[in-house]
């Protein structure tokens, strides 16, 4: 008889539950609860456009309505025997003592920084610039990249110590939207034992074994005495996602349907998943292409790996248990496409329609994709976007080309710095609503990349991800590699580079790296001969 397991993807607006049968992966139901709460899900500040923050409860309501929802469809509860969860992140969130959100309380319910901080909350840049600079002959920054993120655990939690110290002092400890989750799910939500996941901590937080977990007290009290003792308030160990964090408690399973005693899987952050369910292993890259891109690798724990500036981090066992995960990715893709469709008021397939009909350089247009800062290799909230080589014929078809090869160039610069320090990518998977739907897309990161796209065989790949761990956990495959052989693949289309059109977005990417070191790295690059360039390049396409 099937067996299944759930798992739970919380995304940026949404919560998705994905019932799979175990056996071979097939996606047997699905539900998507979106969140009520702020602007799609989103707690906005118009006086603060970096301010991005979610009501937690939102996340605790859409665990039970999902589940239910996909209960309703007539499987037999006794059928699912394990549970996995993936979150957005880095999304902490403020806890009291039980471990429960603080904005529970009245007194915090109406406070923006009592929320959980979401992982596009850009609010802390200038306390990641001093976490940056302070980090300077510690070890803790060389495998994050060399340079801490807004986006991540400690700057956002040194930024809410600076702007809300009411919050601050109040909160007992800080915790993971994943952690959050997966205590719920298993009814420990005690801070000081949960069990925190490996993916957030070493990705986000600083955390690695090499120097004993957490970056040190001494370090943290440079920049606030007060971080240095809540380091005392979160943990010493975490865990990858093959661990049981728990078991489904009678009060959950009250609350949801789920039967009381499976086992839940320690959580992950949602692209991590999302590369272990479109088939990850050392030499394939896979793209998380959305709202934003995470590229994640994995590299082979017995090999030599170099430390990768500028990439999101490397962490033993946050892909795939037992290996290196490399995470890097860019701050935005599908939201830069989606600000051409709002701005020129042309819907998506109209301008895929226009752009699909362009040859590569034709348009004489040239963008940076920088719109919502730059994740990797620069990591730099403060960087804008660009589009070079507009004239008064420029049309909307033509800005929506190039803010799609403007992405592509960002994922290559990605791609050759993570090979100029050894591993390389043989492969590229793609996975998310994008890489499924956009045929231009797919050919032109093909083009501009040079190498086969292939895109993963499940349209949901993060949540399948969170349902292969719960299959782990459940004890029906002894690693997440033999659960991905049997629950994972690619689909049959292949989207192979076009020799003419690679040939031209060479000599684009030579301008696009002219302008991505002369912005993001100034004083390194003369623009003079940009313009001048972009023109010819446009004349020799259309034979003028």
């Amino acid at each position: 008889m099937p067996k299944y397991t759930i798992g739970f993807d919380y995304g940026t607006n949404s919560v998705r539950a994905l019932l799979v049968d175990v056996s071979n992966g097939a996606e047997v139901a699905t539900s998507v609860f979106s969140y009520p709460s702020g602007e799609d899900g989103i707690m906005l500040d118009p006086r603060d456009p970096n301010l991005a923050r979610q009501d937690p409860d939102d996340y605790l309501v859409g665990l039970s309505k999902t589940t239910k929802s996909i209960l309703s469809t007539g499987v037999d509860p006794s059928d699912i025997i394990g549970v996995g969860v993936d979150t957005t992140g880095s999304s902490p969130l403020p806890v009291d003592r039980q471990g429960q959100s603080l904005a529970v309380h009245n007194d915090f319910a109406d406070n923006l920084a009592a929320q959980c901080w979401l992982w596009k909350d850009h609010t802390s840049y200038a306390e990641a610039a001093e976490i940056t600079e302070k980090a300077q002959g510690f070890p803790y920054l060389a495998r994050c990249g060399g340079v801490y993120s807004s986006e991540w655990f400690w700057s956002k939690i040194l930024h809410c110590l600076r702007t809300s110290p009411d919050v601050f002092d109040a909160a007992f400890s800080w915790v993971e939207c994943c952690d959050f989750v997966v205590g719920f799910l298993t009814g420990n939500r005690d801070p000081l034992t949960m069990k925190r996941s490996v993916c957030a901590a070493g990705h986000k937080a600083m955390y690695a074994s090499d120097w004993g977990g957490l970056p040190s007290a001494e370090f943290l009290a440079s920049l606030d005495p007060k971080l240095a003792d809540l380091r005392d308030r979160l943990y010493t160990e975490a865990y990858p996602s093959d661990t049981i964090a728990g078991y489904v408690t009678d009060e959950i399973a009250a609350f949801t349907g789920l039967p009381e005693g499976i086992p839940v899987a320690v959580g992950a952050f949602d692209a991590h998943f999302g590369a272990v369910a479109s088939g990850a292993r050392p030499g394939v890259l896979v793209k998380i292409i959305g709202t934003s891109t995470c590229d994640c690798m994995v590299h082979p724990a017995d090999q030599p790996l170099a430390d990768i500036p500028g990439v999101c981090g490397i962490v033993m066992g946050s892909v795939l248990p037992g290996a290196y995960g490399i995470e890097a990715g860019q701050s935005a893709v599908g939201d830069i496409f989606n600000w051409v469709s709002r701005l020129t008021g042309r819907s998506h397939d109209g301008l895929t329609s226009e752009a699909s009909k362009l040859r590569a350089g034709e348009s004489g247009l040239l963008a940076l994709d920088w719109n919502n800062g730059n994740r990797t290799i620069l990591v730099d909230p403060l960087l804008t976007g660009l589009m070079l080589g507009q004239t008064l014929h420029s049309t909307p078809g033509e800005m929506y080309r190039a803010a799609i090869e403007a992405t592509a160039f960002g994922a290559l610069t990605i791609i050759e710095q993570i090979e100029a320090y050894g591993p390389k990518v043989e492969a590229v998977v793609n996975c998310g609503g994008i890489a499924e739907k956009s045929d231009l897309v797919m050919q032109i990161y093909a083009d501009v990349i040079g190498r086969p796209m292939r895109v993963s065989r499940s349209s949901q790949t993060c949540a399948l991800g969170s349902a292969i761990f719960g299959a782990v956990v459940a004890g029906v495959y002894p690693s997440a590699e033999a659960a991905q052989d049997a629950m994972t693949g690619v689909k049959d289309k292949v989207y192979e580079p076009d020799p003419v059109a690679q040939a031209t977005y060479r000599r684009l990417y030579a301008l696009y790296k002219v302008l991505h070191d002369a912005f993001g790295r100034p004083g390194s690059a003369e623009l003079g001969h940009v313009m001048k360039e972009l023109i010819a390049i446009r004349e020799d396409v259309r034979g003028v």
